[in-house]
């Protein structure tokens, strides 16, 4: 179910991708999105996946989801310098409610660049925080954040796409496919990393395709799983 929310502006990008990486120019910035929109009973789910664009989800919104509900936040929407007619920049990462809140904290390599400054996520993330580095074709790593310390890591391969025609938001359904394998399967969704392979199989159906129309359905993503399956 997709609920729209008016506004009078709206986050736009113009995104050119080179053998280089990304050009990200912006077209507009984005009011804010109110926590009144959210319907009716949709505040008992029992997981949120916070994925800003352009900063226009406001901290309020970190105190919407129960405190055993699972809350993911999607981190390079708010990594960044926007300014109407100009390129997008990299944002300092800084501390956020969104980070202290989150259980899993995603984000790319390219959003994040230099250093990958995990003292200083391990200071800005609660007690007990997954960490997931989404890196394209070269797959990524799951971080497992205990007390503000790596206390483990999990590398995973991506999932080999028939073709790749856009790759944009592909990082957050990466995220929501996790997220979704550990709400099905519970604890035994996490083993052997099933909830990554999930999510990056998610995410190599979706380049297949633009738009929203490219989002998967239970069904392909089966397919695509059963497939990965065979073929390993």
């Amino acid at each position: 179910m997709i609920v729209e929310v008016p506004l009078v502006n709206g986050p736009i990008f113009t995104n050119v991708e080179t053998l280089a990486g990304r050009i990200q120019t912006c077209g507009s910035l984005s009011d804010a999105v109110p926590v009144e929109a959210l319907p009716d009973g949709w505040a008992a789910a029992p997981a949120f996946v916070f994925a800003p664009i352009a900063s226009e989800i406001p901290d309020d919104w970190v105190d919407v989801p129960s405190a055993s509900a699972c809350v993911a936040f999607a981190w390079q929407g708010i990594l960044r310098n926007l300014v109407p007619g100009e390129r997008v920049t990299p944002k300092a990462p800084g501390p956020s409610p969104f980070l202290e809140r989150a259980d899993i904290l995603a984000f790319s390599r390219h959003d994040v660049p230099g250093a990958l400054p995990l003292r200083d996520i391990g200071d800005w993330v609660g007690d007990e925080c997954d960490v997931l580095l989404t890196a394209g074709l070269v797959g990524g790593a799951l971080l497992h954040m205990r007390g503000g310390r790596l206390v483990s890591a999990r590398a995973y391969p991506s999932v080999p796409s028939t073709k790749e025609v856009d790759p944009t938001g592909a990082g957050d359904t990466m995220l929501a496919g996790l997220v979704a394998a550990r709400l099905v399967a519970g604890a035994e969704g996490e083993r052997f990393g099933r909830d990554v392979y999930t999510g990056a199989a998610a995410s190599s159906l979706l380049v297949e395709g633009p738009g929203m129309n490219s989002v998967p359905t239970l069904g392909q993503l089966s397919a695509r799983i059963t497939g990965m399956r065979q073929d390993g």
